[in-house]
């Protein structure tokens, strides 16, 4: 059972590591090292909670491996249920998109010879061969999976070699240059937080041992949490402030943050490194949420005695995509979007069936520390990262570039 906690805590950490922390530089810039890293533990601790809260809810369940929407409807009835299914495609949806948009603007520079259609042209070609790899089957997936991200590790492990030596004091000191840009990154923060799609399956894993379960939680975000805050590190140590923030307002892509790493180290073999993690990333991310996204169509369709076969699903899932990555190409915004559906899934969902938990079931075995304030606290919270990307657009926050 112990290997089995071990293995639960490296799902959890695999599942949180991805395309998310490619947009953390691009959307840290301009707050500083020090209040970066107040973010990102601050986050780290929310979304541990809101997790904790599901495996105190799973303790009545009607079995082990219940989905999160069977959770729903039994506290919400079937309006929890379409609600949570609702939220769970549109946070896919919303990911797919941002991954499509990164990915395409990775293989740009590569495509020059199309003129001003060559973004348009890299993001179809970067459907055209991931979707080509999930219409194939999941064996072909998890294979191609499992080798870029080993590449991934390496690559991640190679830049902060290379670039931990140039870390400079001076960069990690500085200061916001806009308080409330903390604010407006948490939604984009918020979903390099985001495994709590897999704690049914490591609550089956576990028998339901919420000793075991919490470990698991608590230590497989603890590893995602050091890897940010090195990457967060070298990048916001090795950049001076003023010209990354400047760089990145003139091209606030990952392209733009390639060149940042170019211009600040001089170094085309630390810069080509960061765009391969960043592809790698990309891509894991992105066969991973797509093979979930498929699998919750096929499953919806049947339920509503519908059934496709695995190209009309794929096409259910990528064309949506592609017309949104197409119409949109705006990767951080889009990002930010898909943490604003994630803030329901993930925060305020838990939190409104551990209240409801909580009143019927008083004396349940294990209830998560805080009681009802700490409800009401995270709960205020997730009202409010959940309506930053309006306050922005209203022009109460800033934008997180520019």
């Amino acid at each position: 059972m112990q290997n089995r906690t071990f293995g639960s805590a490296l799902i959890v950490a695999g599942t949180t590591i991805g395309a998310g922390m490619l947009a953390m530089p691009l959307t840290s810039a301009e707050m500083g090292f020090g209040y970066t890293l107040l973010l990102l533990v601050g986050l780290w601790l929310l979304l541990s909670f809101s997790a904790l809260l599901f495996v105190e809810v799973y303790q009545k369940a009607p079995r082990n491996d219940a989905g999160i929407a069977t959770l729903a409807e039994q506290y919400f009835g079937v309006t929890g249920r379409f609600l949570t299914t609702a939220a769970s495609l549109l946070l896919m949806y919303a990911l797919l998109t941002a991954y499509a948009i990164g990915g395409g603007n990775l293989l740009t520079p590569f495509l020059s010879q199309f003129g001003d259609q060559a973004e348009i042209v890299a993001i179809v070609v970067f459907m055209l061969i991931l979707a080509s790899s999930v219409l194939v089957g999941t064996k072909v997936v998890d294979g191609f999976t499992r080798l870029l991200f080993a590449l991934k590790l390496v690559a991640f492990g190679f830049i902060l070699f290379m670039m931990m030596p140039l870390v400079k004091w001076e960069n990690i000191s500085e200061m916001p240059l806009n308080y409330f840009v903390i604010i407006s990154a948490a939604p984009v923060f918020f979903t390099s937080f985001g495994f709590h799609v897999v704690i049914p399956t490591i609550n089956n894993y576990l028998d339901n041992d919420i000793r075991r379960l919490r470990l698991a939680i608590i230590s497989g975000t603890a590893i995602p949490l050091m890897a940010y805050i090195l990457w967060e590190l070298v990048t916001h140590g090795v950049f001076a402030q003023a010209e990354f923030v400047q760089i990145i307002r003139q091209n606030p892509t990952l392209n733009g943050l390639v060149e940042a790493c170019y211009h600040a180290t001089g170094s085309e073999f630390i810069s080509y490194s960061v765009r391969l993690f960043s592809a790698f990333a990309l891509i894991t991310s992105f066969l991973g949420v797509a093979l979930a996204l498929v699998d919750c169509l096929d499953d919806l369709l049947q339920r509503m005695n519908k059934p496709a076969n695995r190209f009309v699903l794929s096409l259910l899932a990528f064309l949506p995509v592609l017309f949104f990555a197409l119409y949109y190409r705006d990767f951080l915004r889009v990002l930010g979007y898909a943490g604003q559906t994630f803030v329901f899934y993930g925060l305020l969902l838990p939190i409104g069936m551990a209240w409801v938990f909580r009143k019927r079931h008083p004396d349940a075995k294990y209830h998560v520390a805080g009681g009802t304030p700490m409800l009401i606290f995270t709960f205020i919270l997730g009202l409010v990262i959940i309506n930053v990307p309006f306050f922005i657009d209203m022009g109460w926050l800033p934008k997180v570039i520019g």
